[in-house]
């Protein structure tokens, strides 16, 4: 995917852990739409293990929080018809672990909005790897404004 992602359109200077381009320490991932979805690719790497050879669970959790919160800015962009997105952040998301995750396999994650208002959007979203799925992750991410600690500190 070698186009420009989310991350990198509207956040190039974004130190987040899980998906900031400029953060030289963090997991880097990179959001991209595709027709109603947002996908990502995600290769693990040994450091991040919970156990030889399977990705830990705070790294997956990570991965689907930040990827989902997109997803979420990017819906709420597009419904308010914005030159960029909203800020938004977790309100709250839960995650299932479905089965271990390789280190040896690439990450493919699918997020799509399951509803909507004019501030807020519930994302579902899964986390495949070896074509099985290994975790889910349903959350609502909502748009803060100016003087919330968390705007635009993506």
């Amino acid at each position: 995917m070698p186009e420009a992602c989310l991350q990198e359109l509207f956040s190039p200077h974004g130190a987040c852990f899980g998906c900031g381009p400029a953060n030289p320490h963090g997991l880097r991932l990179r959001s991209f739409i595709q027709g109603a979805e947002v996908v990502a690719q995600w290769q693990p790497d040994g450091k991040y293990q919970a156990f030889p050879g399977m990705l830990n669970g705070g790294i997956i959790g990570t991965l689907l929080d930040c990827h989902s919160n997109w997803t979420a800015a990017w819906h709420l962009q597009q419904q308010r018809q914005l030159d960029q997105p909203p800020c938004t952040v977790t309100a709250e998301y839960a995650i299932k672990l479905l089965r271990p995750t390789p280190l040896d396999s690439r990450l493919d994650l699918v997020a799509r909005v399951v509803a909507s208002t004019a501030d807020r959007a519930t994302i579902e979203a899964v986390l495949t790897s070896a074509g099985k799925p290994r975790a889910t992750c349903r959350g609502t991410f909502v748009a803060v404004s100016p003087g919330h600690p968390a705007y635009h500190q993506w």
